[in-house]
């Protein structure tokens, strides 16, 4: 097919092999809202236009609304998001969901639906729950489920995200945007108790900490070493924040691999001890453990653990009683219930009551 100029608002259609397929045009930086998308074509909305490439358009879908009932329409799904427009409507009723904002898409049998017996519903991350229903032929009913997965994850399914094949240009490097010595400097550091150390330039020493590290100016790189080798991951305890004023910092760290026979190390205990010198104005370490006890006592007897009195004796140890990530999530699926599609006002104290998330806000936030 022989290539043609674009014009400003000039609708064109692609056909390649006996399929359709909408390509992305590049004609300068920016790209056209997908409103101006429609299941036939695309209508390029402005010479300036760089659209979102179209992979799989569906007719005859019935979008399952929680509020207004079943709504026929169309499927579009690009790189980028996908996008359900009716056709019974004026205006049309649309729902647009960009495809990060996608958790998760099961198959799932719609009833009461006449012809449209099978469904896709789509979990999203902001608390949406997408159902849509169509036609039982084999081969609508794999096109529809597999190209959606194959977009929403792309990268599981070995496609590039949408970003990088963008590749919009933006005035500032986004990988210099922090500049973790300016930083420093704007905290007040390096200073007499605190100093700069590239230890870990070659991520040795931590493979998920920064190159640059802040820890106390009298410790050594061979006792660095050896806390690493004692804490989880190597996560030895490094400066986060400092007080402008009374020198108060606040470190982070990963549990002390203490274990059940409660190993000791005399460099981490006198790491700890050296933390809480750097502050003149400090008679007490407190250390905040996120972990419930109980659970950090099961860690402990799986190798992990946490930081003993008898150990650390300028220490006190507080357990911050946080549940784990699979009581956080459960929380959170039970809130989304309560106040999504509809909320019932006559038990509504008592259905958040139930949720416990209100409770675990305030261990987070307000202890």
């Amino acid at each position: 097919m022989e290539e043609a100029p674009l014009f400003p608002g000039e609708s064109i259609k692609v056909i390649v092999g006996v399929s359709q397929s909408y390509f992305i045009m590049e004609l300068q930086k920016s790209y056209c809202s997908l409103t101006e998308i429609d299941f036939y074509g695309i209508n390029v909305c402005n010479s300036k236009a760089k659209l979102q490439l179209v992979c799989f358009p569906a007719k005859d879908v019935m979008y399952i609304c929680p509020f207004m009932g079943a709504v026929s329409g169309t499927l579009t799904v690009t790189d980028f998001r996908m996008y359900i427009k009716s056709v019974e409507r004026d205006p049309p009723f649309v729902v647009d969901v960009p495809l990060g904002v996608i958790s998760r898409v099961e198959k799932i049998g719609v009833q009461s639906h006449g012809d449209n017996s099978c469904g896709i519903e789509i979990v999203c991350k902001d608390m949406r729950n997408l159902r849509l229903a169509y036609k039982q032929e084999e081969q609508n009913r794999l096109e529809i489920f597999e190209n959606l997965v194959t977009r929403a994850f792309p990268v599981s399914n070995g496609l590039p995200l949408f970003a990088f094949s963008y590749k919009e240009k933006f005035a500032v490097n986004g990988w210099k945007v922090y500049d973790p010595m300016s930083e420093y400097k704007r905290q007040g550091l390096p200073n007499e108790s605190w100093k700069i150390s590239k230890i870990n330039s070659t991520y040795e020493l931590c493979d998920t900490y920064p190159a640059i590290l802040v820890v106390p100016t009298s410790v050594k790189d061979d006792d660095l070493s050896k806390v690493a080798a004692f804490r989880a991951k190597g996560r030895v305890p490094v400066l986060s924040w400092i007080h402008p004023e009374s020198q108060a910092t606040i470190t982070r760290c990963s549990q002390p691999l203490v274990g059940p026979n409660d190993k000791h190390c005399k460099e981490d205990e006198k790491y700890l001890q050296t933390i809480m010198d750097a502050n003149a104005q400090s008679h007490k370490l407190i250390i905040f453990d996120a972990r419930q006890n109980s659970v950090a006592d099961t860690n402990k007897a799986k190798g992990g653990g946490y930081e003993s009195e008898s150990a650390y004796p300028n220490a006190e140890l507080v357990f911050l009683e946080i549940h784990n990530i699979h009581v956080m999530r459960e929380s959170l699926r039970k809130l989304k219930e309560i106040v999504y599609p509809t909320i019932d006002e006559t038990r509504w104290l008592s259905n958040v009551d139930s949720t416990h998330w209100l409770e675990y806000i305030r261990v987070k936030y307000f202890q």
